[in-house]
């Protein structure tokens, strides 16, 4: 008897268990939730994350909020203004790398910055400044505290001389103006003379090459309609070239050829024309004899042709 009462009552309890479960319904996931399960890292650290990422939002905003009222400008100013103060500011510069060019419109542009503080000067606003200058190929510019400025110039190399429109200009092989030249002190280089001719002047060196034993007589030449050059030697005549690289390349290795063979320069010749391939043209200073007005290219011998 005892022992049927001990079986019901354990069954009745486990019927009450049994129904106390069954009575409750089953937690459905969100979609975060199942998101956040399938990440590779603990809920905790989704938790960390999303912590840190609301106070960078925060930061991000307080710092929308000061560059609004110019907070942060205010403050690299009172910085740069204390370090001024402190002994922190341009008053030395030095210029390394200057061989031709005058270096006072350097020393202008480095020490008329309106901040002058060590903190704040902007060097790149002047490495721009100072590649307006023509002679400057290249510039870097550093900081030795507590108040000197760095300035290492490349310079640029001249080659020639332009003369256009009334004017005599240095320049480089590039064709960029270097600085005025004064008539009563040319420099030991060639001259080349006509609008864009500055511009051609690599393509004059390069023509040259051709040619190694002429490049040193060269005294000048005429860049003409645009198109084509007119070489002047220092003995006084003028090569009258055709137009295109091969052909003038051609028509003056055949020059320089001939020159080696019978010495044209130095035989008071006025002119040479070679512009036709098919003729070479010279022209002798009047009244020391007639005009001739064409000889065959391939003749070589002018020995006796006026």
């Amino acid at each position: 008897m005892a022992e049927a009462r001990i079986r019901r009552g354990g069954t009745a309890r486990l019927t009450r268990t049994t129904a106390k479960g069954r009575g409750r319904a089953p937690r459905r996931q969100s979609r975060i939730d199942r998101l956040i399960a399938a990440l590779p890292i603990s809920e905790a650290a989704v938790q960390r994350i999303a912590s840190w990422a609301i106070v960078g939002i925060a930061l991000v905003l307080a710092g929308g909020i000061a560059v609004m009222f110019g907070l942060p400008g205010m403050a690299r100013q009172g910085a740069a203004d204390l370090a001024a103060r402190a002994g922190f500011e341009v008053e030395k510069v030095e210029v390394r790398g200057v061989e031709r060019m005058d270096e006072m419109p350097v020393y202008n542009i480095a020490l008329g910055q309106v901040d002058r503080s060590m903190l704040s000067l902007d060097l790149p606003k002047v490495r721009d400044e100072m590649l307006k200058l023509g002679w400057v190929k290249d510039a870097r510019i550093s900081r030795r505290l507590p108040d000197t400025l760095i300035v290492d110039i490349v310079e640029r190399e001249p080659v020639a001389v332009w003369q256009n429109a009334g004017r005599l200009q240095l320049i480089d092989v590039a064709g960029v103006v270097l600085q005025g030249v004064s008539p009563g002190a040319m420099p030991d280089l060639p001259l080349v003379v006509g609008p864009n001719a500055n511009l051609q002047t690599a393509g004059l060196g390069k023509l040259m090459e051709n040619a190694p034993a002429l490049k040193p007589m060269l005294a000048g030449a005429t860049w003409v309609g645009n198109r084509r050059w007119d070489l002047r030697f220092q003995s006084g005549e003028t090569l009258s070239l055709p137009e295109g690289d091969t052909d003038s390349a051609s028509a003056l290795v055949n020059f320089a050829r001939m020159d080696g063979v019978n010495r044209l320069l130095g035989r008071g010749i006025v002119k040479f024309d070679m512009r036709d391939p098919d003729r070479f043209v010279l022209r002798l200073p009047q009244g020391l004899a007639q005009d001739k007005p064409e000889v065959a290219a391939d003749r070589p011998a002018l020995d006796g042709e006026g």
